[in-house]
């Protein structure tokens, strides 16, 4: 069974190490993500999929909004 849900990466549930790039990032950055990933992926992309990519290819995450990996890693937000 296949289950389909369309939510806002801001309101997705991250898991494990994606949690980590998720955290960094701000409002914007996961609205401008998820503008790429609907053109990329126009027939969407599961939970898993998606946390996958933020897990385990967070530098192609931070270039679709043209910021190095490790700058947004490094983030502290006061």
């Amino acid at each position: 069974m296949i289950i389909i849900k369309d939510i806002n990466l801001h309101n997705f549930k991250f898991w494990s190490g994606a949690k980590e790039l998720a955290d960094c990032l701000t409002l914007g950055d996961l609205q401008e993500i998820e503008e790429h990933l609907d053109e990329i992926y126009p027939d969407g992309l599961t939970e898993t999929q998606i946390n996958d990519l933020f897990w385990f290819d967070g530098e192609f995450i931070c270039e679709l909004i043209g910021e190095n990996y490790e700058d947004i890693i490094n983030r502290t937000f006061k």
